[in-house]
């Protein structure tokens, strides 16, 4: 069957409220007067890799549980103004909506709210499989109803990949995502030791690729075992707010990927993009494009180690 999709975003749609507040943690007082104001704005991670991928010209479909009520709205009306078809199966629970808590410096703290879902949530299997068949390949959010959908994706044939987030390689509610993908990505903040986590995965599940983004120091990657550091971009303006950055690494990443790119390549433009994010106000959706991509790219290129067979890393 004939692929119409690239990538197939599966979970991670909801709706954020940002505050930006004086400082993280939060200095204890009676209030604080919050500028430049708070805003409620759909985008959480699935958003985030489904704006990414196709900002960058990838036929992206996403699917995910929507309520009936104004934050599915908020995030039905996102996917419309972007382009980007939506598979929204009703739930009851509504819509997941969060709230963050952004600091000066752009770091952020994220409350979620556990009421909008239930254990028994799950992604109908034939809406899976449908779309599978005709996808080249799968992002999974970690989101409570994705993890049933796995067993569905691997028999369909189609690759996967996650993002583990902070996972702290304990946990195990994020095994069955780590296991069951051919690519992951995961934050090297709560990782006591990033290498050790990656190889686990890496010799415990499918995984060909494992990615730990480490912020301003840039990220590791483990491919063909492989272990190798991946340079910081420079961000193209101030930055703002760290929320999606890793987001847009992933989305990069894909990019480069699905275009048969090598893994250290694909590496450097998911450093470009999630450095990019990190410029965009926690206010505002935005996602890098192809021309900004490649300029940044070259850019890194030209101050880092060019990469194993070119002459200047381009």
């Amino acid at each position: 069957m004939t692929a119409e999709i690239d990538v197939l975003v599966l979970g991670g749609a909801g709706v954020d409220t940002i505050v930006h507040v004086p400082e993280l943690p939060v200095p204890l007082a009676d209030s604080h007067m919050i500028r430049p104001g708070i805003v409620t704005r759909a985008g959480q991670s699935g958003d985030f890799v489904a704006l990414g991928t196709s900002a960058l010209g990838l036929r992206t479909h996403h699917l995910d549980l929507i309520g009936d009520d104004h934050e599915g709205d908020l995030v039905r009306r996102l996917h419309r103004d972007h382009g980007i078809p939506l598979t929204a199966v009703p739930q009851p629970c509504g819509t997941k909506r969060a709230v963050n808590l952004v600091g000066p410096d752009g770091r952020r703290l994220s409350l979620y709210d556990a009421t909008r879902w239930a254990e028994t949530d799950r992604l109908p299997e034939d809406t899976v499989r449908d779309l599978a068949a005709v996808s080249r390949h799968a992002h999974v959010v970690i989101t409570q109803p994705c993890a049933g959908a796995l067993p569905v994706l691997r028999a369909s044939g189609v690759t996967i990949s996650t993002d583990l987030h902070d996972w702290d390689g304990a946990d195990p509610y994020h095994e069955p995502f780590a296991l069951a993908a051919d690519l992951v990505f995961v934050s090297a903040a709560a990782l006591p030791d990033p290498e050790a986590t990656m190889r686990r995965v890496s010799e415990r599940g499918r995984a060909r690729v494992v990615v730990a983004t480490d912020g301003a120091e840039g990220a590791y990657l483990l491919a063909d075992d492989e272990l190798t550091h991946v340079p910081a971009a420079e961000p193209p303006a101030p930055v703002v707010d760290s929320n999606g950055a890793g987001d847009a690494f992933a989305a990069a990443f894909l990019h480069g990927w699905l275009a048969g790119e090598p893994a250290q390549r694909c590496a450097r433009y998911g450093a470009v993009a999630g450095a990019y994010a990190c410029t965009v106000p926690s206010t505002r959706v935005a996602a890098i494009g192809p021309e900004e991509l490649l300029a940044g790219t070259a850019a890194l290129d030209a101050r880092a180690t060019p990469l194993p067979g070119t002459v200047s890393g381009v």
